[in-house]
């Protein structure tokens, strides 16, 4: 079957009965070095090795609907390709970030057709799922739960988060690592040595050294690995004719070093996780070291500020009582001063949190106190502690037996503050 010129062109319907996709020389070189099998495919052995059960579902054409979750270039894009040639559904490519829901129903539309005239099945790929909300992720569920399309979307983020919960149970989610340096270095070495889709041909070298450097640099991407690579050889070639061979010096010549810190994504959380829990244990140099991975990949100032404000009273609490004025101070600096130098006061709070005393009592104390709060409902509020402002309330006996504590200074030990039901419990234990 070929594609229907109704649909959106280019690049949204495929199928797995054409030409095998082959990328012009003009394309990128990460494009054009794009696995087209599994023997291709490589650093996800924990799910498509020959043994696993999605490798044999793709193999055998049974393929379920998918979440592909994975960090960028860590192979989401290139599965769905693969799976579009073993397949023998029609394959739809489709992008929630140039997309939207009105050419989602002109696709699915033609899904049924294609399913009711031809008993054919539509795999739907949507990249980037988690671009479209929540309401708009329900248009795929009828067409799910009745056949019409297989679903495999692609995402960075935790689908348990970005994926609607109905999705997530008729869907199979596979998690793709980021890829180890093996991988990579396999990678490099095919792009380096492919003549038909590589460098081949320019005779291209890396010393050992510079080798492990782009690895490093490719942080576990694939496309960042090779596209680095890419740079690099055009910018030795544009000043000499004859075959390169780029060093290490030669590299940090042509590369500045970045940390990758997806911010809106997975790796968002990661850190921010090991920033805290660096803090918490009293560890200022971890503590440091994660901040500085938040401010190298460009993470708002205050959305760490406003984290260091929780945390002092979180975690460090009445143990230091000044921590959350400290905190709210640094908050306040951020906003005012805003970076580079607004790094200067995020510094020593960090140091600050991290050296204080530790105390989560009151924290711990409230959560307590809510749980008795749910699982007892509306208690009454003892009579003596009620206000009197109507004299119906004061013949009601509202704030009878009431001692006042200056007047009494027993009152604040012999008085009781709780619910009868509730009137034993101790909630704060500083």
């Amino acid at each position: 079957m070929s594609a229907d010129d109704s649909l959106p062109q280019p690049d949204l319907f495929v199928t797995s009965s054409g030409p095998t996709h082959r990328s012009p020389p003009s394309s990128p070189l990460a494009e054009r070095l794009r696995p087209q099998t599994f023997d291709e495919f490589v650093g996800q052995d924990h799910v498509l090795a020959g043994h696993q059960s999605l490798r044999q579902a793709i193999e055998n054409d049974r393929v379920p609907s998918l979440i592909l979750w994975g960090p960028p270039g860590s192979g989401k894009t290139t599965l769905a390709h693969i799976i579009a040639k073993k397949t023998k559904a029609a394959f739809v490519a489709f992008s929630a970030v140039v997309s939207g829901v009105p050419e989602l129903r002109a696709i699915i539309k033609e899904a049924v057709q294609r399913r009711r005239m031809h008993d054919q099945a539509t795999i739907l790929f949507v990249d980037e799922i988690h671009r479209f909300n929540k309401a708009q992720q329900d248009a795929f569920l009828p067409h799910v739960e009745k056949g019409d399309i297989i679903l495999i979307g692609a995402t960075t983020q935790n689908p348990s988060f970005e994926v609607i919960a109905p999705l997530l149970s008729r869907s199979m989610v596979v998690t793709l690592n980021e890829l180890n340096d093996d991988a990579m270095g396999m990678i490099l070495d095919r792009a380096l040595n492919d003549v038909e889709r590589g460098l081949g041909k320019s005779e291209a070298a890396l010393t050992h050294e510079a080798r492990q450097y782009l690895i490093r640099y490719g942080n576990g991407d694939a496309r960042s690995l090779l596209t680095a690579l890419e740079y690099v050889f055009r910018q030795a070639t544009s000043v000499s004719d004859k075959p390169v061979t780029l060093d290490h010096s030669r590299l940090e010549e042509i590369l500045q070093q970045r940390v990758r810190y997806d911010k809106d994504g997975e790796e968002h959380y990661n850190v921010i996780s090991a920033y805290i829990k660096s803090m918490r244990d009293s560890d200022a140099d971890g503590a440091l070291y994660w901040l500085a991975r938040m401010l190298e990949g460009g993470e708002d100032p205050k959305f760490i500020a406003r984290r260091m404000v929780i945390f002092a009273s979180e975690d460090v609490g009445n143990a230091e009582p000044m921590a959350v004025v400290v905190a709210t101070s640094i908050f306040h600096a951020v906003e005012v001063i805003g970076l580079p130098e607004a790094q200067i006061n995020l510094a020593q709070g960090t140091t600050y949190l991290a050296s204080c005393p530790k105390s989560n009592a009151s924290y711990a104390g409230l959560i307590e106190a809510r749980k008795d709060a749910k699982a007892f409902g509306n208690l009454p509020v003892p009579l003596h502690l009620r206000n009197a402002v109507t004299s119906l309330m004061k013949d009601l006996g509202y704030g009878k037996g009431y001692r006042y504590v200056h007047h009494d200074r027993k009152a604040e030990t012999e008085q009781t503050h709780l619910p009868k039901e509730l009137d034993k419990k101790k909630y704060y234990r500083p």
